[in-house]
């Protein structure tokens, strides 16, 4: 296929850098643009960013003159946002307004009823909404959003515990890696030696973001999961990668070995399963009693797969388990690309 040109909002930040690093070589995208704050436009990608990522900065990238974040300066089809909330609240729907595809990985539009909060390999009927959003807004691009990236491995295993047994609750405690607070993020004699037991505005998003994307797409709309959660989110000196033990009740109980075999089997519905980004596999369950651990697991499926163990009884719901997701692949830009893949195939762009 030609290639689709497209852009990066917020290129120089540390979720922009994750984008950069998997658009490189992309078959079906290529990047054209780079936006960021006044501060960097005028410069050379490679002279505007501090690169922080294990991986060197790609070539293409280097000698990228980084543009203003505005629909004259930026030439694309599809734009991937890697902003702030508060100014994606303002900028995202004038792209969308001058046609183009806003695949955010920011917060402002998730709640709204009428954006896809998106993961394909969960709820990949719900890109429908896209038809409803431009009819509503009266524009020719749209707004998709991936969840917070906490929300992400979560809403994976659930998914698949869901449809076999009837997820009812959810008790869940994360330990959050650094890298989701960006660069240069927190402090390194706040975080050194210690935990932090609040990430401000993370536990309403897990407790609410899942039952967005659990809900069942029904006559142009969502209906949102009935399913009660509590949650409990902190930070860790974790470089990359969420880790979340969770406690889930049933509406139909179930024991630790048909859980684990149902979460085995888990696949991607058909129009998620065979993009470039798709999770191979969606889920792997690991069997050791000391797995997930995210510097041995968060690369599995490239990043992209959602690595689930330690399934076992509980004794107040059914069962626990502990998932890992990489937080700034899985749970952020690999999601939006990942979604981006999804509205191509779709037919949607």
């Amino acid at each position: 296929m030609n290639q689709i040109p497209v852009a990066v909002l917020g290129a120089t930040g540390s979720v922009g850098q994750r984008f950069m690093s998997l658009l490189d070589n992309h078959p079906w995208f290529k990047v054209v643009a780079l936006a960021a704050s006044d501060r960097s436009v005028g410069q050379k990608y490679s002279s505007a960013a501090r690169w922080v990522l294990n991986e060197p900065m790609p070539e293409y990238a280097r000698d990228m003159v980084v543009v203003p974040a505005t629909t004259e300066a930026v030439p694309a089809k599809i734009v991937f946002s890697a902003l702030h909330n508060d100014i994606a609240k303002d900028l995202e729907p004038q792209f969308a307004q001058a046609g183009m595809a806003v695949c955010s990985n920011a917060s402002s539009y998730r709640r709204a009823e009428d954006v896809p909060l998106l993961l394909p390999e969960v709820n990949a009927e719900h890109i429908q909404l896209v038809k409803i959003q431009r009819q509503q807004r009266g524009w020719s691009g749209c707004i998709l959003t991936n969840p917070n990236c906490t929300s992400t491995g979560l809403t994976v295993a659930l998914k698949a515990l869901d449809d076999a047994f009837g997820v009812k609750k959810v008790f869940a405690v994360s330990m959050q890696a650094l890298s989701g607070a960006g660069y240069p993020g927190v402090p390194s004699l706040d975080i050194m030696d210690n935990v932090i037991p609040n990430i401000k505005g993370e536990e309403e998003k897990v407790e609410w973001e899942p039952r967005k994307m659990l809900g069942k797409w029904k006559d142009g709309s969502v209906e949102t999961a009935d399913i009660q959660f509590s949650v409990h989110t902190n930070r860790v000196a974790v470089t990359d990668g969420h880790t979340v033990c969770a406690s889930v009740g049933f509406a139909n109980p179930a024991d630790p070995e048909s859980a684990e075999a149902v979460l085995r089997a888990y696949a991607a519905p058909a129009s998620a399963r065979d993009l470039p980004s798709s999770p191979r596999p969606a889920i792997e369950v690991r069997s050791e009693a000391d797995r997930p651990q995210p510097r041995l697991d968060r690369l599995t499926g490239k990043g992209m797969t959602t690595v689930v163990g330690r399934v076992r009884s509980d004794p107040i719901f059914d069962i626990k388990f502990v998932v890992l997701s990489h937080n700034t692949i899985r749970g952020a830009a690999g999601g939006s690309i990942y979604n981006a893949e999804l509205l191509v195939q779709e037919g949607l762009l």
